[in-house]
């Protein structure tokens, strides 16, 4: 993917919200486990899982590597929910796609965004990939990845593209490109399928647990505002469900479906519960392409959206127990 695409990968963000949620039912009887007792718990993916900027909270990397894992981000949720259960190590990294899980060494670019920003720290080294931080002694796996694979970010700037030339008539980026969605989405099962036979070498007992993408477009296009940069600004409504329908939803199903062909891989649907909670429903729990007063946040889950990942990878890590 080219540098000006991954950058826009990278910027997986939302407002920075303070998130409530109760602890899940499963753990109301669960008593904290020794040292000795925690499970080994991998957390792997792209910036949905990273949580990247202000929206997830704060990086907590000292020093930053680049890859902007943030304090709020679903992984740290849960590392904080479960106490001495899990000993989580997360490698997850922004704009990482699903060969810099498996095996590609990924150059993280942190916030240096030129000309919308400067990072003091940039250039970052490269960081290994993944895969390398599981092994035999790994007893759970979560990953989130595949979006970047797809080229999800380049889809989005494309169709503000052309929509923006078409003034919101038709279907401009889906006449364009949906012609190469199919190779895109094999591209994505092929990588996919891979990554999960290399994780399952290397972590022969884990349980591997494949995160999906939330909701992001609702079923009713019609809530979206041409022009709304807070929304998916001059994506058009036709192109909107377009991208919903023959992108969105299809690459959940590959993920699912490729776990499918793994015994110790299971799926995690993010998609179902996060319904009525897209970019342009009133409490959602992803921002748009901007927030306000000038954040660019591309269509990525807020601290909600990361609550509500967390609360769903929860009730998976707590089944690993019993």
């Amino acid at each position: 993917m080219a540098r000006f695409r991954t950058r826009f990968a990278l910027l997986g963000s939302a407002v920075a919200l303070t998130a409530c949620a109760t602890l899940p039912s499963q753990l109301a009887g669960a008593q904290p486990a020794s040292a000795a007792e925690e499970k080994q718990w991998v957390a792997l993916g792209d910036s949905y899982t990273a949580g990247v900027i202000q929206a997830a909270g704060d990086t907590f990397e000292v020093p930053r590597d680049g890859c902007e894992r943030t304090d709020r981000s679903y992984p740290q949720v849960i590392d904080r929910d479960l106490g001495g259960l899990f000993d989580l190590v997360n490698v997850s990294c922004g704009a990482a796609t699903i060969n810099d899980v498996t095996d590609t060494a990924q150059s993280p670019i942190g916030r240096h965004l030129p000309p919308l920003s400067q990072d003091p720290d940039y250039p970052f080294p490269a960081v290994p990939p993944q895969s390398q931080a599981v092994g035999a002694d790994t007893d759970v796996i979560t990953v989130g990845a595949g979006g970047n694979t797809l080229g999800f970010a380049e889809l989005l700037t494309k169709c503000m593209e052309l929509g923006g030339e078409s003034g919101d008539e038709g279907t401009p980026c889906k006449d364009a490109l949906a012609s190469g969605i199919p190779a895109r989405l094999t591209k994505v099962r092929q990588d996919y399928d891979r990554m999960l036979t290399v994780l399952h070498e290397r972590a022969p007992k884990a349980k591997i647990l494949a995160v999906g993408y939330p909701t992001v477009i609702p079923n009713d296009v019609s809530k979206c505002t041409y022009g709304n940069r807070e929304q998916f600004h001059t994506i058009t409504q036709g192109d909107l469900a377009w991208l919903r329908k023959d992108v969105l939803e299809p690459l959940n199903k590959t993920i699912n479906t490729s776990t499918g062909t793994q015994d110790a891989a299971g799926f995690i649907d993010l998609y179902t519960s996060s319904g009525g909670h897209s970019v342009c429903d009133a409490n959602g729990w992803v921002e748009g392409i901007l927030t306000l007063p000038f954040q660019v946040s591309l269509v990525h889950p807020n601290a909600r959206g990361h609550r509500n990942a967390a609360d769903r990878v929860e009730e998976a890590l707590l089944n690993t127990l019993s």
